[in-house]
């Protein structure tokens, strides 16, 4: 038992008093909403027709979605907030909470997603990128510094944290000859990026302002943005990424929301060129998260999410500048997230450079890119103690090619 809550968290948990993050959970009772706590889940379903979130819509948390909560906006989100802070620090609303053990229940998807945007937002590794494919020009396009890029994926697509992931199959270029093949990707890849869930949403036509960008942004959770090179690099000219991107994309379970961070945010860095009005933001936009990527249990990649050169306020009003609506439960992804050194990439593209490095394993063994059989598993974590914020782990497993 902590000095904050009547719960008992164990030492190093993601899911203090100071996250609560919101997912959808099921057992024989069926899917509904849950806020995590320790190694519990708290039932708001319960919790709403117990009377102790009767300020908010009937069954907005019976269903197996987060979708008609993330609508109702921060407000909603706020006060949600503090009254189940006051109850988790209050042990007389014991009796009155039902709590679940979280190794009985099975996560599901938090959002039913209506459209996934993925950008391309951190400067490092749009620059190794370049280096890596463009030696002889600049390593970053002309347009990167002026606007955040991205591209429209699949949601069908996404799945949640522990879902098998199947090789893809696809047209591949030999390295000599011009006539491709069709197989199994050889390059499979990650990317290690984090996403956020939009709440309220805009009308179509009428773009959100960046000033008012984080008032639609629900909450954030881990993204593994799986990609097969050698599709993604026969197929993307033109028209940029399909197939090598659309077979499967992982989330963690849980929405971490904006408000737990707010202790953690900071100024991005610097952009120059000015960027234009319509994206212009003051104040400390970015978050200071501590990211890693382990690969069959060894840790290959740490990295920060604090560096990136594009905010999550940025990419959304830049996403609707040109009227594009957004829904509840839409999902916007930064772009794999890479640090300055060669061990905080955010991909095994940069880390073994494309290749041509062998990345070692505490097992004795080693790769370049993915094997069958392999498992990566992502977190992200800040603060520490009774204030530390975990998002849970992103995990995926490569199935054995049949």
């Amino acid at each position: 038992m902590t000095a904050d809550t009547w719960v008992h968290i164990p030492p190093g948990s993601d899911f203090t008093l100071a996250n609560l993050p919101y997912g959808v959970f099921a057992d024989d009772a069926g899917a509904r909403c849950g806020v995590a706590i320790g190694r519990q889940v708290v039932d708001l379903a319960a919790a709403h027709s117990a009377g102790l979130l009767e300020e908010l819509p009937e069954r907005v948390f019976a269903g197996a979605s987060l979708n008609a909560f993330a609508a109702l906006g921060p407000e909603a989100w706020g006060g949600t907030r503090r009254r189940l802070v006051d109850l988790l620090s209050d042990p007389g609303a014991a009796p009155r909470l039902r709590l679940i053990d979280q190794s009985t229940i099975t996560m599901r998807l938090p959002m039913q997603i209506g459209d996934f945007v993925d950008f391309y937002s951190s400067e490092h590794h749009a620059a190794n990128v370049g280096k890596m494919f463009r030696p002889d020009q600049e390593p970053l396009p002309p347009n990167w510094r002026h606007l955040p890029i991205g591209y429209h994926g699949r949601a069908s697509s996404v799945v949640v944290s522990g879902t098998p992931i199947r090789r893809p199959h696809g047209q591949r270029r030999p390295r000599s000859g011009d006539r491709p093949t069709f197989g199994p990707s050889r390059l499979l890849d990650i990317e290690l990026e984090v996403g956020f869930y939009t709440g309220p949403g805009n009308r179509h036509g009428e773009p959100i302002p960046v000033a008012e960008a984080e008032d639609h942004i629900f909450g954030l959770c881990l993204v593994n943005d799986w990609s097969a090179r050698d599709l993604q690099a026969w197929e993307y000219v033109p028209l940029g990424p399909f197939l090598g991107k659309s077979f499967a994309t992982t989330v963690s379970p849980w929405v971490v929301p904006l408000h737990a961070l707010q202790g953690h945010r900071v100024a991005p860095p610097p952009q120059d060129p000015p960027v234009l009005p319509y994206l212009q933001t003051t104040g400390p936009t970015g978050v200071a998260l501590d990211l890693t990527v382990d690969l069959n249990g060894t840790t290959i990649s740490r990295t920060g999410f604090g560096s990136m050169y594009w905010s999550m306020a940025q990419q959304l009003a830049h996403a609707t500048s040109n009227g594009a609506s957004t829904r509840p439960g839409d999902l916007f992804a930064s772009g794999t997230v890479s640090g300055p050194g060669d061990a905080s990439a955010g991909s095994l593209l940069e880390l073994s450079w494309n290749g041509t490095r062998t990345i070692s394993l505490d097992d004795g063994d080693s790769r370049t890119f993915l094997e069958d059989g392999d498992t990566v598993t992502m977190r992200a974590e800040c603060g520490t103690g009774g204030d530390r914020i975990g998002f849970g782990p992103c995990v995926g497993t490569v199935l054995q090619t049949g």
